[in-house]
C-alpha cells in the first residue's frame, strides 16, 4: 500500500438464507459480492474485501469481520448510515476501524466462534435460522463427547472432502451444549475451522445424544480421518459464526 492508502476492518452480520455462501462465486449471490458492490457505489471506485473466513451456503454471521483498502479517500462520520442504506437488508455492517497497514482479517485472527441453534418446538420467526427438531437428546452425554474433541488436532473426518487445505489439524479451545429454554445451542470455539465441520460435529454429537452411537465412538471417527464415520451434517440454516478475536495491537482507533 502506497503512504494515501488507509485499511479498515469492519464488522458486519448477515442473514445467510438467500446467499450461496461468503465467497463470490459465478452466477450466485454471495455475500462478499454484495459488499463490495455497495463499497464501489459508496466511495466511487473499485473495493475489494477480505473476510475472516468464509461461511457456505445458507450459513449466518451474527458477527464477521472483512478488511478493505481505502486510496485517498477517508470514512466520514456518515459512512455506517449511507452504507447500509445500499446494502440488502440481509446485511448490515455496524462499525468501521483503521488498522495497521499490515493487519488481515483471515490471518490475524487468533479465535474464531460458532454457536448452532436448534429448536424443540414450532417457531415461525426461526424457520431459517434454527433446526427443528421434537425429540430432545441427552445433553449430558452430548457434552461428554464434545469435551473428547479438545483432546485432537486432526478433524479430517469432520471436513468436507476435496478441500483446498494443505491441513486438518485445528485446535478447539471449547466446545458444549446449553439448553435454553425450547432452545438447545451448542458452542465451538477454535483457531480454524474445516469447511462442514461444525456441522459435521453438531449431526455427530445429535447422533449420541439420541442413543445411535456411544459418546466413546467418537475416539475411532476421530482416529479414522474417514468423513463417512462421522454423522450427517446438520442443515446449514443453525449455524452461526458469532465471535472473531484479533490482537488489541492491530488497531489504530
Amino acid at each position: 500500500m502506497n503512504d494515501t492508502t488507509t485499511r479498515y476492518f469492519l464488522e458486519l452480520s448477515y442473514k445467510g438464507s438467500a446467499f450461496h455462501g461468503w465467497q463470490i462465486q459465478q452466477n450466485a449471490s454471495s455475500v462478499q459480492e454484495c459488499i463490495e458492490k455497495a463499497l464501489s457505489t459508496y466511495f466511487r471506485m473499485p473495493i475489494s474485501i477480505m473476510g475472516s473466513g468464509r461461511t457456505d451456503t445458507g450459513v449466518h454471521a451474527s458477527k464477521q469481520v472483512c478488511h478493505f483498502d481505502l486510496n485517498g479517500a477517508t470514512i466520514g462520520e456518515n459512512f455506517i448510515k449511507g452504507i447500509n442504506a445500499i446494502l440488502p437488508q440481509d446485511i448490515a455492517i455496524y462499525t468501521a476501524r483503521k488498522v495497521k497497514p499490515d493487519a488481515h482479517a483471515r490471518f490475524d485472527a487468533k479465535k474464531r466462534s460458532y454457536f448452532y441453534r436448534i429448536t424443540h418446538s414450532k417457531n415461525p420467526f426461526l424457520k431459517d435460522l434454527a433446526w427443528q427438531l421434537f425429540q430432545h437428546p441427552d445433553v449430558t452425554l452430548m457434552n461428554e463427547a464434545a469435551q473428547l474433541l479438545l483432546d485432537y488436532e486432526d478433524f479430517e473426518c469432520f471436513s468436507k472432502v476435496h478441500t483446498e487445505v494443505s491441513h486438518f489439524r485445528c485446535k478447539i479451545f471449547e466446545a458444549y451444549w446449553e439448553p435454553n429454554g425450547e432452545e438447545l445451542l451448542f458452542h465451538i470455539t477454535a483457531n480454524r475451522f474445516l469447511r462442514g465441520m461444525v456441522r459435521s460435529i453438531v449431526g455427530t454429537l445429535l447422533e449420541v445424544g439420541y442413543g445411535q452411537r456411544p459418546v466413546a465412538d467418537l475416539h475411532r471417527v476421530l482416529a479414522s480421518r474417514d468423513r463417512t464415520q462421522a454423522g450427517k451434517a446438520a442443515p446449514a440454516k443453525g449455524l452461526f459464526l458469532s465471535q472473531i478475536e484479533y490482537p488489541t495491537h492491530i488497531y489504530l482507533d
